[in-house]
């Protein structure tokens, strides 16, 4: 389904999607994917060379893993490409190189100092933050600070809601010139200056910082431990228009993408971070309870019938809802 997509759209709009995220040769590997995925297709539904397609099939396409709270909520959806044996990334200019969430309280911080402690996980506490690395080095603070936004929260039976995470707080970049982006993050995509070098996106239920650092000298690699991409949410209605205000504002965005559970563009926006504006809808439980969110692998029904080739290669992942509540 997707290879006939793919070459019903031309394989040019989704040689743009691998160029804005940096796949090397993307006009090349475009239409490699594609007649991939249209004669793969074919000949796994004609039951030839079933062993043979279906491998590379599934190695063309990333598995994301995704964490969110509860609901599967906007603003708390933090997602990983499993790409095993992947070299070490390094932040740099156009590159976000720390994630912020919100907690409750300072007294949330100490809890989750102790508890990245005896992980071997070492943090710093700054005022209202706190500030660690994740094991692959990717950079994250938790800030305690006043909000109105309404908590999204995931239930982990270690963690005591009071101390739990809340959602993303907003994400710091490495500026590739000071100033390149203010006009197009602020005519262009409604971002509130709240600073030097710091703004914020608000929309009707809840909003998020995006603030410049200063970009070290050493150039960005793309690897594990690096941030892909920062995703703002647009309803499904809004979706198009967003696009079309991202072209007027000199912005090169992919065509708009179906991921089945929501939809997509990407861009750049002028410092080089990549961007993507996602749809609030259909959402995650589009095709299974909300309740049994993570006990499986979800798969859109296009790539269903390649499921028994996906699962042997992913990393398992635990349920939390099958360990012992908090006392």
């Amino acid at each position: 389904a997707h290879g006939w997509a793919k070459w019903g759209r031309g394989p040019e709009g989704f040689g743009k999607l691998l160029q804005q995220i940096g796949v090397p040769l993307p006009e090349l590997t475009a239409r490699m994917v594609t007649l991939l995925e249209l004669f793969g297709g074919v000949a796994i539904l004609a039951g030839l060379f079933v062993v043979a397609v279906s491998a590379p099939l599934a190695l063309s396409m990333v598995v994301a893993s995704v964490f969110p709270d509860e609901d599967g909520s906007p603003g708390a959806d933090l997602t990983f490409f499993e790409y095993p044996g992947l070299v070490r990334g390094r932040a740099g200019a156009g590159m976000v190189h720390r994630i912020g969430f919100r907690v409750a309280s300072e007294a949330a911080l100490g809890f989750w100092a102790q508890r990245l402690g005896s992980a071997g996980l070492e943090s710093t506490v700054e005022g209202d933050r706190l500030r660690f690395d994740d094991p692959e080095g990717r950079g994250f603070e938790l800030i305690a600070a006043p909000t109105e936004d309404a908590p999204l929260v995931a239930r982990h039976p270690e963690i005591p809601e009071k101390f739990a995470l809340q959602g993303f707080a907003g994400v710091r970049a490495f500026e590739r010139r000071r100033g390149a982006s203010h006009q197009f993050l602020a005519d262009t995509l409604g971002f509130e200056g709240t600073g030097p070098d710091a703004y914020e996106s608000r929309g009707d239920s809840r909003g998020s910082f995006y603030v410049y650092d200063a970009a070290p000298e050493a150039r960005g690699l793309g690897g594990s431990g690096t941030v892909h991409h920062v995703a703002w949410s647009s309803t499904l209605e809004d979706h198009v228009a967003w696009r079309d205000r991202v072209v007027e504002g000199g912005g090169d965005p992919t065509p708009v993408i179906d991921r089945f559970y929501f939809r997509s563009i990407y861009f750049r926006e002028p410092s080089g971070v990549l961007f993507e504006i996602a749809t609030v809808g259909p959402g995650f439980a589009t095709d299974e309870a909300k309740e049994h969110l993570g006990e499986r692998l979800s798969l859109p029904p296009a790539f269903e019938h390649l499921r028994a080739q996906i699962e042997p290669n992913l990393t398992p992942l635990p349920n939390p809802r099958e360990k012992s509540p908090v006392r």
